[in-house]
């Protein structure tokens, strides 16, 4: 199994394209669309990085997994759609709940809430194939209801759950969001994977700024995880994590890229005049 890593400075996003180098199939983690707060503009900078990667190894490219509904940045999993035939896209069952919550948050009437927009819904522990590529998928809630992790032979891709060692683990403030339920993700699903497995975070967003890193072990995890070793006390993260949450701003992308991940990264549809058009909801503070 191959691993390629693209890194996005403006969100500190890694996607990953996972192959088999003797059958050439393939598989996208985690994808980015480019989106510009300033003038709201939408570009495919990252996106095109990584199919121009594919094309040029010539690989079959199955399937788009999502770790979750991300609130840092747009989804560019419905262009992989668009270029590469008979490409699907999967997500956590638990994304139904998500849908539910914003659904209102954004005042969607029409969105479907039984998780329709994606091409497979995945259960706890579910094996998915992609040509000779096997996926366990993990359920590991607490940054969000949704979030899975994927293991890929040796290799875990956690998403926003757990991240390198000297930044720690997911914030839990979003909705539905659970420290404890966190912590019971980190230590029963992904602590008791063997030591040695190789687990590839979501972000980096490299502390005291430092070089990129992407890449760590379970054993280091447990080892030096900052916020959550394994011998960390289930109430002293529950209780780090909800007061460091309480200090902290919410993603500047947190609604655009919400409201367009819950969709399956498909972009509103066009009014009349061919104009598409995000919701943001305005809080008033008193």
């Amino acid at each position: 199994m191959n691993i390629e890593t693209f890194f996005d400075k403006a969100t500190f996003t890694l996607t990953y394209v996972v192959w088999d180098p003797q059958t050439r199939d393939a598989l996208v983690i985690d994808p980015v669309m480019d989106y510009d707060p300033i003038g709201s503009k939408v570009s495919t900078t990252s996106y095109n990085l990584v199919k121009h990667f594919i094309l040029e190894h010539q690989l079959k490219l199955g399937l788009v997994l999502e770790t979750h509904a991300h609130a840092d940045h747009l989804s560019a999993s419905q262009l992989f759609k668009e270029d590469f035939d008979g490409v699907k896209i999967a997500i956590s069952r638990e994304i139904t709940r998500v849908q539910e919550v914003f659904k209102n948050v954004f005042d969607l009437p029409s969105l479907e809430t039984n998780g329709s927009q994606f091409d497979m819904l995945l259960e706890a522990n579910q094996h998915v194939q992609v040509g000779s590529i096997d996926v366990k998928a993990l359920h590991t809630p607490g940054h969000t209801p949704a979030c899975m992790s994927f293991v890929i032979e040796d290799a875990v891709f956690t998403g926003d759950a757990l991240f390198i060692q000297d930044f720690g683990t997911g914030r839990c403030d979003f909705p539905d969001g659970d420290a404890a339920k966190l912590f019971d993700s980190i230590t029963t699903q992904l602590y008791t994977l063997p030591d040695d497995t190789r687990v590839f975070v979501g972000h980096d967003y490299q502390p005291g700024g430092r070089e990129l890193i992407y890449q760590t072990t379970i054993g280091q995890q447990k080892a030096d995880n900052i916020q959550l070793k394994g011998s960390t006390k289930r109430e002293e993260f529950i209780s780090f994590r909800e007061t460091r949450d309480s200090s902290l701003s919410a993603p500047k992308l947190l609604y655009p890229s919400v409201q367009v991940n819950i969709d399956a990264g498909h972009l509103p549809e066009p009014s009349s005049e061919g104009k598409r058009f995000l919701k943001i909801p305005i809080n008033i503070s008193q």
